[in-house]
């Protein structure tokens, strides 16, 4: 099996996994927290870490960028530096484009009275409706952790319960505070990992061709 069907399995498995959650556990887990849990800003907390990440992606590699220019040969840390830069950029724009072509509504309402599934019972997709009142799926935060933890996952794999753990933090914080339902994860997770398992193949690719 190579690497594209990896992936169209992959895209498969994240669609029925995602459906599913749609169907019976978004909900379920949202009244959970909900009603269970005091104190929702513990699980907030959670999920800060990749706040700094997208404009700390752009600095990263615009000074990698620099230095390349100025005929500097890339470490191996500033090559997997500039990896993860770029695999995150590329995870933020395209959850942007889906977020717009999904529309759905946030499981609780934060800013302007947006429609909310606690607030409302308002549920569900709206296809290419815009606006951040409908820009839950999918979840930005994990798609921009996925793609880091993705290519340190190649370039560093003797760190890969570390990884697992760190996605798992940031998971369950946005699912505990309500900031995102199940499935929004799911599918930010794959948005992640596609961007990072992508572009260290391209570069892989690159080294070959270069070395040859």
């Amino acid at each position: 099996m190579n690497a594209l069907q990896k992936w169209t399995l992959s895209l498969a498995g994240t669609a029925i996994a995602a459906g599913i959650s749609y169907q019976w556990l978004d909900r379920p887990i949202a009244l959970f927290f909900h009603h269970t849990v005091a104190r929702p800003q513990t699980f907030a907390t959670l999920t800060y870490a990749p706040d700094p990440m997208v404009p700390l992606a752009v600095t990263v590699f615009i000074v990698l960028g620099l230095m390349n220019l100025s005929g500097r040969a890339l470490s191996r840390l500033q090559t997997c530096a500039l990896l993860c830069s770029l695999s995150l950029i590329v995870a933020e724009l395209t959850k942007i484009q889906l977020k717009l072509a999904f529309g759905r509504t946030w499981p609780d309402t934060f800013r302007d009275n947006n429609p909310s599934f606690l607030h409302d019972g308002v549920y569900g997709f709206n296809f290419f409706h815009g606006g951040h009142a409908y820009a839950s799926f999918p979840s930005g935060h994990t798609a921009v952790t996925c793609a880091v933890i993705s290519v340190l996952w190649v370039c560093y794999p003797a760190w890969r319960w570390l990884y697992v753990l760190a996605v798992f933090a940031v998971a369950i914080g946005l699912i505990g505070a309500n900031y995102h339902f199940v499935s929004d994860v799911i599918a930010g997770g794959f948005v992640g990992i596609s961007s990072g398992w992508m572009l260290t193949s391209l570069w892989k690719a690159h080294e070959h061709v270069r070395k040859t």
